[in-house]
Parts: C-alpha cells; structure tokens; sequence
C-alpha cells in the first residue's frame, strides 16, 4: 500500500493497524543535536487520546505510552531514523464479528475492498482514526525542530454542530474539554453533544490552526505551494471533507479591493491571505481551518449491503466517540506543523548553497 510517507526533507512514515498489537512512525530527516526525549511527545499524544472521559469520546481506553526506539542518545536526535511505538493496549475485535461482511455507511470498508480485495474489519484497520496518534508522535518531534526558530502551532475548535465561537482566548483554549476558544460556547456545545449522543447519533464542526512565527519563504511558487501543502495535509486526516486557508471561500464573494491585504513599512493591516501569497509564507500568521464531518459509526438504523450485495441494516454498537473533536485538534497540529518543518529544512537547503 503506498502512500503512508509524508514529506520530502522531514520525512514520515506511519505504520500498524487500529488493532494489531502496535501502531508507530519512523521519522526520517530530523537533524541531529535536537533535545527530544518521551515525555516532550507525550503531551501531544495525551491530548489525542481515548478513554478520558470526554464528553465526546469512546470509552476505548488507550494509554498510549510512546517509546522511542532509535534516533536518540543521551536525550538528543543523531540526525538518524528516530522510531517511535505506540501499543494498542485496549482493542476489542470481537465487537467487529458481527459486522465483518457489511459494508458500514461513511466508512471505507467498501473503497479498501475494492482497491485491495482484502480489508482489516477490526475497526476499519489503516482507515481507522488510531492512525492519527502516530501522527501526532510525529508533530511533537517536528515541533523540537520548529522550536528553534520560534515557530508555534495552535488548533482550536471554531465551531461544533452548527454552534459557532464568538471569542477568541486563545490562551483558554486547554481550559475546556472541546479546546474551544469561547468558554459559553464551549459549554453550550458540550450540551449538544449530549443531545445528539443521547440520540444515538454524531456531529461534526470545524477547527481552526494558527502558526505564528513562520518567517517569510517557506513554500514553493507552483505545484509545492505551501497552502496546497497544508491542504493536502489536513485532508489527509479520516474525518477532513474541507480546508480553507485565510479568507478562503469568503474570498469568493469579497472584491479584490476587500480581499488584498495592504501592505505598509509595518507590515500587512490584515491577513485575507491566512499568511501565504502565491504559495510562500509572508511573515503573517498562517490561519487554516478544516471542516470536520461527523462520525460515521452511530447507534442508528442505516441501510447498506453485505459482501454478497445484499441489501440489510445496519446498526453499529461499540465504543465510539460522537463527534472526532476534541481529539482531532492536535492531529490537525500535528499536520500543520509536519509541513512547516518540511519546509523549513527546504529552505535551509537552499540557503546552504547560496
């Protein structure tokens, strides 16, 4: 199966299944003399896991302790592949026997068979949202290197079942369950959680990424434009339908007067650009925003078919979240910040030779 690298300069490669014994990444490219060791990973991954009691989320719990297999010595990168092992403590496949032959709605169990002629029905295999806490190992250690140039990435959620922030205190973000910069918002969107959980049913939202600190010329003016990049990135993640960057489609209705930013000895008055002009960072902080759908597994009668074509219903029991925010948030962290470190040793290289 190809596609599970990420990357030219900063290299990941994810690996392992929602319920084989492991899940993990290895990390080709970071330079050496970086300070990492496993509690500087850990943060990020507690953040993403499951079982914390959330008012979203799957009673599935996972401890998900990273170990950092190779690339480090005495608390420092050697410059070498750095391996890191996540494993899967709390997978129960028997919950999947009695589903294993029905195509679930939402999910990717019909495409995987048809693409491959064979699929992992236990939790949706490389499909599945435990995929991502790799990724977010990998954000943790692409922000060591991100670090030292004072680049910073933070995810929030903006809106959530149609319940959308009307404040921006970003420093309370980590003040409540949803990451939600508006604590009354974030209330009233716990409140709709539970409404729709006690339907049996899921929601959706959207969240939003800032870097600051991104210096101007990261990118590339055509096919590898930094805004593509992200894009490509985000939508990467399972439950991502959308990306816009700065503006993005509320530029469609703004004249070109409203939508360019003007630019003075200070620096640009406003950022319709979300930071990126023709495919290079511009100094501004880069703003992009992913539209989450809602989890496709729910305690609902849905019509589908099995292996065989039949037409049957389907009701998905087990342990599942209701909504994939909050724990999306710092995967779609981790994208951003995968990219900007990429990039930042692309420059790097051209600098080297000028």
């Amino acid at each position: 199966m190809p596609g599970n690298s990420f990357g030219s300069f900063f290299k990941v490669t994810t690996w392992g299944e929602s319920h084989g014994p492991a899940i993990g990444t290895v990390i080709d490219g970071c330079p050496p003399r970086l300070p990492l060791d496993e509690s500087m990973i850990q943060e990020a991954l507690d953040r993403r896991r499951p079982g914390k009691g959330g008012i979203t989320e799957s009673p599935r719990k996972e401890p998900d302790r990273v170990q950092i297999l190779s690339g480090v010595f005495e608390g420092m990168t050697t410059g070498t592949p750095i391996c890191l092992l996540i494993e899967n403590k709390d997978a129960r496949s028997r919950s999947y026997d009695a589903i294993k032959d029905v195509f679930r709605p939402g999910h990717g169990d019909y495409t995987y068979l048809k693409r491959y002629g064979i699929r992992d029905y236990r939790g949706g295999g490389r499909a599945s949202g435990r995929e991502t806490a790799a990724r977010v190992a990998a954000g943790a250690v692409a922000q060591v290197l991100l670090d030292t140039c004072g680049i910073k990435v933070i995810a929030y959620t903006i809106e959530f079942g149609g319940i959308a922030a009307r404040q921006m205190d970003l420093a309370g973000v980590r003040g409540n369950r949803l990451f939600c910069p508006d604590p009354d918002a974030a209330k009233t969107m716990e409140e709709r959680a539970r409404e729709v959980r006690a339907s049996g049913d899921s929601i959706g939202g959207i969240v939003e990424t800032m870097a600051t600190g991104v210096p101007a010329g990261l990118g590339d003016p055509v096919f590898d434009k930094l805004d593509a990049e992200l894009a490509k990135a985000l939508m990467s993640i399972g439950a991502v339908k959308g990306v816009e960057i700065g503006a993005g489609f509320k530029a469609a209705r703004l004249l070109g007067s409203q939508n360019n930013d003007p630019i003075t000895p200070k620096g640009f008055l406003t950022n319709n650009a979300g930071g990126i002009l023709a495919g290079i960072s511009n100094g501004e902080p880069i703003i992009a925003r992913a539209a989450i759908k809602p989890i496709p597994s729910i305690s609902r009668d849905q019509d589908t078919i099995n292996t065989r074509g039949e037409p049957v219903k389907i009701n998905i029991g087990g342990r599942h979240d209701v909504s994939a925010i909050p724990r999306i948030v710092p995967v779609c962290e981790a994208m951003v910040r995968l990219v900007l470190a990429d990039h930042l040793l692309r420059k790097r290289a051209i600098e080297i030779h000028e």
